[in-house]
């Protein structure tokens, strides 16, 4: 008999932990090869981890809601195998590496890579629930060993997903900290700070009364994330919006001619949410500016057109699953991508894979009757569009017999973007752009 460690899997490129949901195979029960273990979670995908070996499960190192970093064993397999040594999954992420024995934020610390003014005495561990964001176990380490505490770590301007700290995060706020007193939670701008130093400002949310008829509901993890990801987009970036009023006819006249045609060739049906991805895939080409991200003080720019659509879930939260290549995609290749990708949102079946390196999104608040909205940029992106609900309105109409009233099925577009890098100029001819690329469509256009 040999034990097999089961390591936490790597379910996405800037993943570093994942939340275990449940153990669908318990101490004593044997599994076959592929065969479901374990339910787990990441920021916003729930995914199913197949078990790569057959045998019987002798041992589960975590429960259920602990969230573990990528890489850390969670179970023992006993198999068949002859051999005595424990052997682990393969290809998957490495835990995070020790010295001697030691944690890593202790290593570095030896190392002097920690080293600050702020003496460490009897330092708390800061637990994972703790705080209005999640730390990875790293940064929680590096936050005990140091003595940082909560006020201080929630003040960091985090630079990884999802706003998160990361390492490099916290080490650069304790290289700032050694001429700072610890204490000290919000940094003004004086004459004498060096240019570029970013101002952190903290601060506290009102205190609600729970007096009268109330019903407290928790939020649950998915919505808390979303909350902490919507904050630190409006902390992160300086919003502006601009609108655009949008004639829409021709695309409504040929969606509505050719749809049945249409769903009999791709066995799709087509729905106005590809046409809106494809007029933004050709905008950004037109003005790749849009299609950048920020890295401190580098301008990102993203050569893949990947688009994120906003989808609403039946828990009522919402995801975004991204189109990759966008703009390599004809109609037909939107379409099934983007009835594809709903469909496996709504039934909760989204891999990790499906919600990553997007670098615009477009949200559809006329599925709620609603005309425009200010969207906020899901970051580390630059910009946003909302679409509103169509709807047929009187319009002037230019003609060679002069100007004409006439009723016409019109939209608006709204566009949120990062005025640190997308000045109006930029911002309002894209949007221009893709209005153009929506009005000139063909109604005659071949399916």
């Amino acid at each position: 008999m040999a034990q097999f460690e089961l390591i936490m899997p790597k379910m996405g490129e800037s993943i570093m932990e994942a939340t275990i949901l449940k153990w669908v195979k318990n101490v004593g029960d044997q599994i076959e090869l592929d065969e479901t273990i374990v339910e787990i979670a990441t920021d916003k995908v729930d995914s199913e981890v197949p078990s790569p070996v057959a045998g019987k499960v002798v041992q589960l190192l975590f429960g259920e809601n602990d969230t573990v970093a990528i890489g850390k064993v969670i179970a023992l397999i006993e198999t068949e195998s002859a051999s005595s040594e424990p052997k682990s999954s393969p290809a998957l992420a490495e835990p995070a590496p020790q010295t001697n024995g030691q944690s890593p934020a202790a290593a570095s610390a030896s190392n002097g890579a920690l080293s600050t003014s702020t003496p460490v005495a009897n330092p708390q561990p800061i637990g994972k629930g703790e705080g209005n964001r999640f730390y990875s176990p790293l940064v929680r380490n590096i936050a005990q060993q140091e003595n940082i505490s909560l006020q201080e770590l929630e003040a960091i301007s985090g630079s990884g997903m999802q706003g998160r700290v990361t390492k490099k995060d916290i080490l650069s706020y304790l290289d700032e900290r050694k001429e700072t007193p610890a204490n000290v939670t919000t940094a003004k701008a004086t004459p004498s700070s060096p240019k570029g130093t970013p101002v952190q400002v903290s601060y506290t949310a009102p205190a609600v009364s729970l007096d009268g008829n109330v019903e407290i509901i928790e939020m649950d993890r998915m919505r808390k994330l979303i909350a902490e990801h919507m904050v630190m987009s409006k902390q992160v970036s300086p919003h502006v919006t601009s609108f655009v009023e949008v004639d829409v006819t021709n695309i409504v006249k040929w969606r509505e001619k050719v749809k049945d045609v249409f769903q009999k060739k791709y066995n799709e049906k087509i729905t106005y949410t590809p046409i809106f991805i494809e007029a933004v895939a050709r905008a950004i080409r037109d003005y790749p500016m849009i299609n950048i991200s920020v890295d401190g003080t580098n301008i990102i720019v993203r050569k893949d057109v990947n688009i994120g659509m906003a989808a609403a879930l039946p828990s009522g939260n919402l995801i975004v699953p991204v189109i990759k290549g966008a703009d390599q995609l004809n109609l037909a290749g939107l379409t099934k991508t983007v009835n594809d990708l709903a469909n496996r949102a709504r039934a909760n079946q989204l891999k990790p894979e499906d919600i990553q390196g997007g670098t615009f999104t477009i949200t559809n608040v006329g599925t709620f009757g609603n005309v425009m909205g200010t969207p906020i940029i899901n970051q580390p992106q630059a910009a946003i569009m909302a679409v509103g609900a169509i709807r047929k309105k009187p319009a002037v109409l230019e003609t060679e017999y002069g100007d004409i009233i006439a009723i016409r099925h019109m939209m608006f577009l709204s566009m949120s973007y990062d005025h640190r890098v997308v000045d109006g100029f930029l911002g309002g001819s894209f949007l221009r752009k893709v209005a153009d690329y929506l009005e000139g469509f063909d109604g005659d256009r071949a399916v």
